[in-house]
């Protein structure tokens, strides 16, 4: 099976603001710095930007964006579920260029969720949205928050639980994924979290949620990124080097706060290993060919699966998979997250990943990895989500 968007368009511009644990902006502040940065790297004015694809979580929205944007915007789509669509929004963007729906489509993410970064009653506006949780629940909260599954934190260390029984996955591999990230973290000036960590300052750190620890979660910050995905050819004569986006998929499926649902299924057909099936599938490649992995790292444990998921090691494989450093940028079995990820670098809802596949293509990563052509980046895989491959043109 081809892929109707197999390198039609590329990703010719990222940016970014500061991350920080507390930047104290709103996030149109820090959507417009962050917007005007990757136009400046693809070297196009902002008002050349014809398409918009965000969150439908996003609180910045088209509306806004005309006053920075260009007047007459002709493409505008979300892609939902949170983390799930960290990707997706880059399927989208590509193919409204290859269907000349717009010439330069904006992606972005602005989130203040530094932990005193509340700007609002609503749940999504800042800070964290659990501890806004309303005395009256709606729909499906109603039957299990009055359960202790409050936050993202219980449900993932459900799922995490039962990986570690069905599989005799490990804390200490947890931790390899948490240290390897923290050491690319290290290397990366853009960074929130660049102490150097060992395994033993990992097990050490208190429980959140049995069995996930403080170093198995992602930190909590404020940033925003951008991307400007445009036509290969247009790409061609723009001021970096493009990523080509070589193939794209994406997959509704069952969501973390269903865990009934999501623990009935067989693991194979969860979201994103359907996701995996279809990028090999529709590109011709494999997961041997891939030079490093950009993914979802929310919680260490989802790592694990993810490599799994997508076919890099075989379910159960994924804890040893990452041992003895397997993840690090030099000399790993595939290096992962090499800015540091959401567990060290930022939480910008997983788009800040796909910011560094681009610099992996480009040769400009701190934690850079030789001779780089191909890189898959991947959402969240709890919810529905998607990926896309890069390559070098």
């Amino acid at each position: 099976m081809g892929n109707s968007i197999r390198d039609q368009a590329a990703i010719a511009g990222i940016g970014q603001t500061e991350f920080s644990k507390g930047l104290g902006r709103s996030e149109f502040d820090m959507a417009v710095e962050a917007i005007g940065a990757a136009c400046a790297d693809a070297g196009i004015s902002p008002r050349d930007i014809d398409g918009v694809v965000r969150y439908d979580m996003e609180n910045v929205d088209e509306e806004q964006l005309i006053s920075v944007v260009g007047p007459d915007l002709r493409y505008q789509a979300s892609t939902g579920w949170g983390g799930g669509g960290a990707v997706s929004v880059l399927v989208h963007a590509a193919l409204a260029v290859a269907m000349n729906m717009a010439s330069h489509v904006l992606v972005f993410r602005s989130r203040a969720r530094g932990k005193n970064s509340t700007f609002g009653k609503d749940p999504k506006l800042g800070g964290r949205y659990w501890e806004r949780t309303p005395d009256r629940l709606p729909e499906l909260s109603q039957w299990h928050v009055p359960q202790g599954l409050v936050s993202a934190f219980q449900e993932m260390a459900m799922i995490t639980r039962r990986h570690m029984i069905d599989y005799g996955t490990t804390e200490r591999q947890f931790a390899e994924v948490a240290v390897s990230t923290r050491r690319h973290a290290e290397r990366n000036p853009n960074a929130v979290m660049r102490q150097p960590m060992t395994i033993e300052d990992h097990l050490a750190s208190r429980m959140i949620a049995e069995p996930l620890r403080l170093f198995d979660c992602n930190i909590e910050t404020d940033g925003a990124v951008a991307m400007i995905v445009t036509s290969t050819e247009r790409a061609r004569d723009l001021r970096q080097p493009p990523a080509l986006i070589h193939a794209g998929a994406m997959n509704a499926g069952s969501h973390h706060i269903r865990l009934s649902t999501l623990l009935a299924r067989d693991r194979n057909d969860d979201s994103a290993a359907r996701t995996g099936h279809q990028l090999w599938e529709s590109s011709g490649l494999k997961p041997s060919d891939m030079d490093a992995f950009f993914t979802y790292d929310f919680f260490t444990s989802f790592v694990i699966m993810a490599l799994e998921q997508y076919g890099f090691c075989k379910p159960g494989e994924g804890g040893p998979f990452v041992e003895d450093q397997g993840l690090y940028f030099e000399g790993g079995r595939l290096p992962t997250n090499t800015n540091g990820g959401q567990l060290s670098e930022a939480f910008i809802h997983g788009v800040n990943n796909s910011l560094e596949a681009v610099r992996q293509i480009r040769g400009t990563s701190t934690s850079q990895v030789p001779d780089c052509e191909l890189v898959l980046t991947v959402a969240a895989n709890s919810d529905p989500t998607g990926g896309v491959i890069l390559r070098r043109a």
